[in-house]
């Protein structure tokens, strides 16, 4: 069994490795490694995310998938939270969630009957707290859009800028030939911000 982190954040702004230490903590407490890391900026109500899908294809059966909390696995509609379950199933690959105290059994090995009870309740427990985030991400979006209307019908609103430095150093490394992959490293931005970028060329 190995254990394989997974560390989210939504934006670039905002620092995907928060809750390294806590991770690794939690781990070490219980005699394990952490054998891989995958971290992206992401959002997580969306399924394109590449590093969560390179951890599931790295997975063997009865690795584990270990997250800080459920919302950092998803924030998905209903249809694309049952794509990633039956993914994460047919991987035979086991979620455990510091926040979900059901998904700690999920990490040792006990007798067949107790391992199918514990993986169901840990399934409805999981399918609850996945629809908990997608319906705090809803309302946090309906929120921001009534503040920006609010914003826009005042003479308010003025967006975000673009980083337009970093913007034109992406291009340009494109350009030179790069891979994505090395174009992300180089600049901390997220294989949806080059898309952005290449699109508005």
């Amino acid at each position: 069994m190995y254990v394989r982190a997974y560390l989210r954040a939504s934006t670039e702004e905002q620092d995907a490795l928060r809750a390294r230490k806590q991770l690794e903590q939690f781990a070490e407490e219980r005699g394990l490694t952490i054998a891989a890391w995958y971290i992206e900026n992401e959002s997580g109500a969306s399924l394109a995310r590449p590093e969560l899908f390179r951890l599931l294809g790295d997975c063997l059966p009865g690795d584990v998938l270990l997250v800080e909390q459920v919302d950092r696995l998803s924030r998905l509609n209903t249809v694309d939270w049952q794509r990633l379950k039956r993914t994460i199933a047919d991987q035979g690959v086991r979620v455990v969630a510091l926040d979900l105290p059901t998904s700690w059994m999920m990490m040792e090995h006990g007798d067949e009957l107790t391992a199918r009870m514990m993986d169901a309740l840990n399934s409805m427990m999981l399918d609850m707290l996945a629809a908990i985030a997608r319906k705090d991400y809803s309302d946090r979006r309906r929120r921001q859009a009534e503040g920006i209307a609010k914003a826009k019908s005042e003479g308010r609103y003025r967006g975000r800028p673009a980083d337009t430095e970093r913007h034109d150093l992406i291009s340009d490394m494109i350009k030179r030939g790069m891979t994505w992959s090395q174009v992300a490293k180089a600049t901390g931005a997220s294989r949806s911000t080059i898309s952005r970028v290449l699109n508005n060329q």
